[in-house]
């Protein structure tokens, strides 16, 4: 019996090596092509090393270093302050549905499922924040559309009616808890898991979003990383393809190879996500138990 445990143990921990690897292996070879020139990436394509170390990708993002630093402080400020306000809301939310005696729960539920069903479409949103709400080059317009999100409801209210007993509720009213006492000095200090969870979900949908600076954000002081770098991205394939249509030397135009700036691009983006996930880490992986049924 022993021996069979041993080798089932050893069947799943290569199992799970080979599932790091598999992840880990992408995130490697994008870091070593932004570190690769474009000569070699030309004569020898991808490799895992480097055969010619060259940082032109990164000193090009770099070489005016004050529009990617603004671009990341937006980024940080409304990743920041957007989690911790669609928090709030989505767990407040959440406890009113998950309670029983909540008069208007059903009507809620399934409106909040009709928004995850159905959208109003690009026009009435972009008309609603710029004509009514005025939000228009503002950091207002980067943070109130990802606010609240249903899916992000749910997963929060299925975690307040399988994990947290109702009695402990009724306890806290009978010593005369109000339902803000409850809810702040209870509810949110048992939830620690699925906030952790929603709030990397959260994180995450901020941190990536590049569309919203799109259709609401005119003035560059006020990009975020991604619209930053995206713009980016464009004038460097604009140069590549004047230069090629004009059969010029890109070196003579000082045109970046593309090939390493989208490399170098997606680890500057990726890094910060990356060193807050360990953070989250234990709380993820609690969360994701939510709702499963114990054997």
């Amino acid at each position: 019996m022993p021996k069979k445990h041993n080798r089932t143990d050893l069947v799943i921990n290569l199992f799970f090596i080979l599932a790091c690897l598999a992840c880990l292996i992408p995130f490697w070879l994008i870091l070593m092509v932004s570190l690769t020139s474009q000569d070699a990436l030309t004569k020898y394509g991808y490799s895992f090393w480097p055969r010619e170390f060259d940082f032109v990708a990164y000193r090009y993002l770099l070489h005016d270093a004050e529009p990617i630093l603004r671009a990341f402080g937006v980024s940080i400020f409304v990743t920041a302050v957007g989690t911790i306000v669609s928090l709030f809301v989505t767990s407040a939310m959440a406890f009113s549905l998950s309670r029983k005696d909540f008069p208007y729960r059903g009507f809620l539920s399934f409106y909040v499922l009709i928004t995850m069903l159905f959208g109003g479409g690009l026009l009435p949103w972009y008309l609603v924040y710029t004509k009514f709400l005025h939000l228009q080059d503002s950091l207002l317009a980067l943070i109130i559309p990802g606010l609240l999100g249903g899916f992000n409801v749910f997963i929060i209210r299925t975690f307040f009616t399988t994990s947290i007993p109702p009695s402990l509720i009724d306890s806290a009213q009978i010593d005369g808890a109000s339902e803000y006492r409850t809810y702040f000095s209870i509810i949110l200090p048992l939830s620690l898991p699925v906030l952790a969870t929603v709030g990397l979900f959260t994180i995450v949908g901020y941190w990536n979003d590049w569309f919203t600076s799109l259709v609401f954000i005119s003035n560059d002081k006020l990009y975020n990383l991604q619209y930053f770098l995206y713009n980016t991205l464009m004038n460097a394939q604009y140069l590549q393809s004047i230069a090629d249509k004009a059969h010029i030397d890109a070196s003579s135009m000082q045109v970046q190879p593309l090939e390493e700036l989208r490399m170098a691009m997606a680890v500057i983006a990726v890094l910060p996500v990356a060193l807050v996930f360990p953070f989250l880490q234990k709380y993820f992986v609690k969360g994701l138990t939510i709702g499963s049924v114990k054997g």
